[in-house]
């Protein structure tokens, strides 16, 4: 399935931090977004997106798929706001360049109450530039 929603209403980041242009696929395991690097993106560094960007870009193709899945159940749902808890095997093979698109593809390992574990695998005209597996924790959003 693919989103037709603004990504703006899967994620709780807004520019400059966004780091995911649109969902291409998604299911309850598994999502799959689109970013188109932009020479201005705060995240790059001189003509490529730094490492930082990278991982932002999983977490952030996480948080879509939690999002798309609180706006199928209520379109009027705020995405909620996720922490990185932990990284584990970051590998990065190769930093984009601006001006080109990163596919990320995120599966869901284990979810334990506001806690998942995802891997997470970024690629580039079909070839894997990063992975990681990645822990999420999701902020409460009991009173």
């Amino acid at each position: 399935m693919k989103s037709n929603l603004n990504i703006s209403n899967l994620i709780p980041q807004r520019p400059p931090m966004v780091m995911v242009d649109e969902v291409l696929e998604a299911s309850e395991t598994k999502i799959i977004s689109r970013f188109n690097i932009s020479p201005e993106n705060v995240l790059c560094e001189g003509d490529f997106l730094g490492e930082a960007g990278i991982v932002e870009n999983i977490a952030q193709t996480s948080a879509a798929g939690v999002g798309l899945s609180m706006a199928e159940k209520d379109e009027n749902a705020e995405p909620p706001i996720g922490f990185i808890g932990a990284l584990k095997n970051l590998m990065i093979y190769k930093l984009p360049k601006v001006n080109s698109a990163i596919q990320t593809e995120v599966t869901l390992l284990h979810r334990i109450m506001d806690a998942s574990v995802i891997e997470g695998k970024v690629f580039q005209e079909g070839n894997l530039i990063a992975e990681c597996e990645m822990k999420i924790f999701l902020k409460s959003t009991k009173k």
